[in-house]
């Protein structure tokens, strides 16, 4: 069992014990558990199996968690996932995913209903069953059937970060061998897109069959679809996502990359344009009509070059002007990951993040940033334990105390507002002044009419303490859609009032996104790229809110976190 699989067993086991209403200590143990598996290095198996080791010296393992971890290695289960799972089939986990049923909502119904499939909770609303119980009527199974219509709309998809992590896995494993010159993955993974149906791999060299037989036998292959010389397709892990594998030849490689790159529309409009050039374009290369004669395929870049256009970014190629701008020359020099100086969003153990805020600082200092922003829950966020004004006040003192443990480094102390449903903030304004920066979001009252919710997030501009709004519309990718207001007039309004717009970077928001960044870019609004970090493992998603931005055609200038820390406060003053 490697640590990818201990690690999804313990957060299976956390999602069971919260569906069982167990203390939240005792669950977030196991949740902690399961993200500290998942970083390790090291096979968990090889240092519980090593009598000099005691796995208990990593931190956040403690005497119940390692023993659990020597019973999952040795059977297979432990003792409170054997307990759940006698409460709980591992099918009441689906419902989980569905947005507006929360744990003890779930738990009611099995207990009252035996019901733990999300085929059997959709009839049972749609009997209009659900409101025959205390404090669950009508207006909750609409909700609960909303959810599961957007659940099932997404059905077979799968957020960035995990095809992204397995796509690395298969590469680094088809590279162990030398078999291939190069293996790329393309598709809307090298796209960027926030939500990826199957991973498309391409490999090119002289011993490709070599590269699909043993890419067929990767560990976490559970089924193989298709096998041959050319192309293999198989679904990996739990998750059942598709990974395709494509052998090329040398000479087309590069109109392969092109085309199963995508988009669709944006080949369908490169082809339309060799046409009128008098070409033929498809994935083995570029060809003229009138002979026949191949003149690029072997190289991406020479595909658009000898159709007239610069090399287009991948994340740009949905058709929606970049084949036009690259024909001009106009195309925008796109935000890197390399320019981002600090992360201005995160959540230490003050409120519901995992490390403290020393260890949330020295985690950013090693990965080169210059400064960061600890930004933990206001109180009105009570599940995330979040910070009332005497709270705030206090933390506010340690953060500066700690900043000054560094020349090169700086903590800012900020906080992450509850917009309540009025508009106003749950955190006083003599508090507020205090703070480096705010940042406010909604968490709350997100089924409400557009046009409340538009007065509701004007209303929260005019405070002249607001600095970052907060993942702007509220969206959990293949959870909730997000909530609905009139987007154009708010950006517009926050240009006006220098209030900056996030680019959550957690693979579960990724908000905002593509079209929204267009609109607010043509706005002039400025924008910053946060990770939303809960635990230090989750710096790592920047990446993902760049590849975002750069979907949004953001360069350097549109994004604050790249400058020095003494231009960056300067953007804040109001």
């Amino acid at each position: 069992m490697d640590n990818k699989k201990i690690a999804d067993t313990l957060e299976e086991t956390a999602d069971l014990m919260e569906i069982a209403g167990i203390d939240g200590f005792r669950i977030r143990s196991y949740r902690n558990a399961a993200q500290i598996v998942a970083s390790l290095s090291e096979p968990i198996v090889t240092i519980l199996q090593d009598s000099d080791r005691n796995i208990t010296d990593i931190k956040g393992i403690g005497k119940s968690i390692a023993s659990a971890l020597k019973d999952l290695i040795e059977r297979g289960s432990f003792s409170r996932r054997d307990e759940m799972l006698e409460k709980y089939p591992p099918t009441a986990l689906e419902l989980l995913k569905i947005s507006g049923l929360g744990p003890k909502t779930i738990a009611t119904i099995h207990h009252h209903f035996r019901i733990s499939t999300i085929d059997g909770l959709e009839q049972l609303c749609r009997d209009g069953k659900l409101r025959e119980l205390p404090r669950m009527g009508e207006k909750l199974e609409h909700r609960i059937l909303r959810g599961i219509e957007i659940y099932k709309r997404n059905a077979g998809r799968f957020l960035i970060n995990f095809a992204h992590q397995t796509a690395i896995e298969l590469v680094n494993y088809l590279n162990e061998n030398n078999d291939s010159n190069d293996i790329t993955a393309a598709g809307s993974l090298r796209r960027g897109k926030e939500t990826i149906g199957d991973v498309d791999l391409l490999v090119t060299g002289p011993k490709t069959t070599n590269a699909i037989d043993r890419f067929v036998e990767h560990p976490s292959v559970n089924e193989i679809l298709v096998h041959g010389d050319t192309k293999a397709s198989v679904t990996v892990g739990r998750e059942g996502l598709q990974v395709d594998v494509r052998a090329l030849e040398t000479d087309s490689y590069g109109a392969a990359l092109q085309y199963f790159t995508g988009s669709k529309e944006h080949n369908v409009a490169l082809r339309e344009r060799a046409v009128r050039m008098g070409l033929r374009l498809n994935e083995y290369g570029l060809y003229r009509n009138d002979d026949g004669t191949k003149i690029a395929g072997q190289c991406e870049t020479s595909i658009y070059e000898a159709l007239g256009l610069s090399w287009i970014p991948p994340e740009l190629r949905e058709n929606t002007g970049e084949i036009e701008a690259a024909a001009e020359g106009t195309l925008p020099e796109l935000i890197r990951a390399d320019e981002i100086v600090a992360d201005l969003h995160m959540h230490t153990t003050e409120s519901d993040g995992y490390f403290s805020m020393n260890e949330m600082a020295e985690a950013a200092r090693k990965k080169g940033y210059q400064y960061i922003a600890i930004t933990d829950h206001s109180k009105a966020l009570a599940m995330a334990n979040g910070l009332d004004e005497s709270r705030l006040l206090k933390q506010i003192k340690q953060i500066r105390e700690a900043s000054e443990r560094w020349e090169d480094f700086t903590i800012l102390s900020g906080c992450e507002v509850d917009i309540l449903q009025n508009g106003k903030l749950d955190i006083d304004n003599e508090v507020l002044a205090q703070l480096d920066l705010v940042i406010a979001s909604v968490h709350s009252h997100m089924d409400i009419e557009s046009e409340k919710m538009t007065d509701r997030l004007l209303h929260v501009l005019e405070n002249p303490y607001v600095n970052i709004l907060g993942h702007p519309t509220g969206r959990l990718l293949l959870r909730r859609d997000p909530y609905v207001y009139d987007f154009e007039r708010v950006v517009a309004e926050a240009s006006k009032c220098n209030v900056h717009i996030e680019i959550n970077a957690s693979p579960e928001r990724l908000d905002l996104g593509f079209p929204h960044l267009r609109v607010a870019k043509s706005s002039g609004v400025k924008f910053t790229i946060s990770t939303d970090a809960h635990h230090t493992k989750h710096f790592d998603n920047m990446q993902y809110g760049v590849l975002s931005a750069r979907r949004g055609w953001l360069t350097v200038n549109d994004v604050l976190n790249t400058l020095s820390l003494e231009k960056f406060l300067k953007t804040l003053v109001r």
